[in-house]
């Protein structure tokens, strides 16, 4: 793959920083100490086309691709994780199924409306008892007429009680089905939210669906097919995820060579002593080679060729990578690294989520693994 990035995706890149460090991070803190959504932001985003660049140009979207959109979360969670990631299921988990599975009708329903923020989206797959084991999810979907009836509540669903339109896993008589769900229809409702260690301006839900009528053309790809669209859907989401991961990191290497250069410790500044600059070089060393993997997952999802192996091992090291960035960016910053004051400490919160959501880390050396062996 060409290592240098296009013209157009340095473009991308540049517009998502500026808007990353004008508006989203002056908000991050107060947005976490609130729990506050940030809907002002998303709205400023999707102006901007941050909101449709998985979607065709036909439907009003950007279509930079999926290395376009992890470099646009990578320097959004730069900024703020939490707004990273309600770009990233927004766009890798909603707009891209749609776009690659959706009907013309149904492209044209919702993408544009996507794209232009007027929708924003969340994905349900979880529930109580299908966390990482997906296939064994429980939420019913019965025919009735043309319609079919959704029963039964999902959990830990991003952006769920914020969203307008959210893509639901049941299962049927044919087998596990995806459905696009509006959550203004009748029998939808939002139970209980989440108080989270990290990401606390990304709301996480559960929602109920008592019995919740879909109409039948709003089955997105094929009746009992659903687990094929939700297993292609979280390659990508992988990737988004990170995306996440390495802004996480920028941001721990960012902070760490600003404190380390203003901090004074016997005479000298922190940036002197050789365990810091160890610290650091590892720190940067790594956020590059997971950078390459993370792009070249993104590259061949983008040219349509197998990438399950290269998603999981994009999402496996720059997960664990980011957890270890901000342990250290906090051990640089000694004491003030656990108050609130320097934000270093909200890195620390926020990176843990990235070994779990997307599929754990367990679960990505699984996949790693039955890709090796060829099972």
């Amino acid at each position: 793959m060409d290592l240098d990035l296009s013209e157009d995706l340095a473009l991308v890149r540049d517009t998502a920083r500026e808007f990353a460090t004008k508006v989203v991070e002056p908000t991050a803190a107060d947005r976490d100490r609130e729990h506050r959504f940030p809907r002002d932001e998303f709205n400023q985003a999707a102006e901007l086309g941050l909101c449709g660049v998985l979607v065709p140009e036909e439907f009003g979207g950007m279509a930079v691709g999926t290395l376009g959109s992890a470099i646009i979360v990578e320097e959004l969670s730069r900024a703020c994780a939490s707004f990273g990631v309600t770009i990233s299921v927004h766009n890798s988990l909603v707009c891209s199924p749609i776009a690659r599975h959706g009907t013309d009708g149904q492209k044209a329903a919702y993408l544009p409306r996507l794209a232009s923020g007027e929708m924003l989206g969340a994905y349900a797959l979880s529930e109580a008892d299908a966390g990482s084991d997906a296939a064994s999810l429980r939420c019913k979907a019965v025919r009735d007429g043309d319609d079919w009836l959704l029963q039964g509540a999902k959990l830990w669903i991003t952006s769920g009680n914020e969203a307008d339109l959210i893509i639901v896993f049941a299962r049927a008589e044919e087998g596990v089905t995806a459905f696009l769900v509006e959550t203004a229809s009748e029998g939808f409702s939002v139970g209980k939210v989440e108080e989270k260690l990290g990401i606390r301006s990304s709301s996480t839900v559960e929602i109920i669906f008592d019995n919740v009528r879909v109409p039948g053309d709003n089955v997105l790809g094929e009746v009992g097919k659903g687990l094929a669209v939700a297993f292609d859907t979280l390659d990508g989401g992988r990737i988004g995820i990170a995306g996440q991961s390495l802004g996480i990191t920028q941001a721990c290497l960012d902070a760490s060579l600003r404190y380390a250069t203003e901090r004074e410790q016997f005479g000298r500044p922190l940036a002197a002593f050789q365990a810091i600059q160890w610290k650091v070089a590892d720190m940067s060393a790594d956020l590059a080679a997971a950078r390459l993997l993370t792009w070249r997952a993104a590259s061949l999802r983008d040219q349509g060729r197998p990438h399950t192996l290269e998603a999981a091992q994009a999402k496996l090291v720059a997960s664990r990578l980011s957890n270890r960035s901000a342990n250290e960016a906090v051990q640089i910053h000694g004491g003030a690294g656990y108050t609130t004051e320097f934000p270093v400490a909200r890195y620390f919160r926020d990176a843990r989520i990235t070994e779990i959501y997307e599929g754990t880390t367990e679960v990505q050396r699984i996949v790693i693994a039955r890709n090796l062996f060829g099972r």
